[in-house]
């Protein structure tokens, strides 16, 4: 399917940045996070599926699109981004700082 080229970058861009993405089965609403057709995210997806860039489970009308270490390395060439950026699902949380404690914890450590 011909996907204007703007919208399809917009797609690629957000898959890349959140590391996921979620569409209903509708194929003439617009989708909510993007604003585009819905239509177009769905079968941009199907085709990085069809690639093994992508995981896709389809669970009660909604298609959960989930993007692979191979489409990591794809869209990063394809966007023209660094190696040193990574999507959302793919980095580590941060340790908490050494200042701050749970007070959960204190109140545990107290008891015992």
């Amino acid at each position: 399917m011909l996907i204007p080229t703007d919208q399809r970058r917009k797609i690629h861009e957000y898959l890349f940045n959140e590391g996921v993405c979620v569409a209903k089965k509708d194929f003439e609403c617009i989708h909510e996070d993007l604003q585009v057709k819905n239509l177009y995210v769905i079968k941009a997806m199907q085709s990085l599926n069809s690639k093994g860039f992508v995981k896709t489970q389809f669970v009660w009308q909604y298609y959960y699109y989930t993007l692979t270490d191979e489409g990591v390395e794809y869209l990063r060439d394809w966007l023209y981004l660094p190696s040193a950026v990574s999507p959302a699902t793919h980095q580590q949380a941060r340790p908490a700082a050494e200042g701050k404690t749970n007070k959960a914890v204190d109140a545990q450590a107290q008891l015992a």
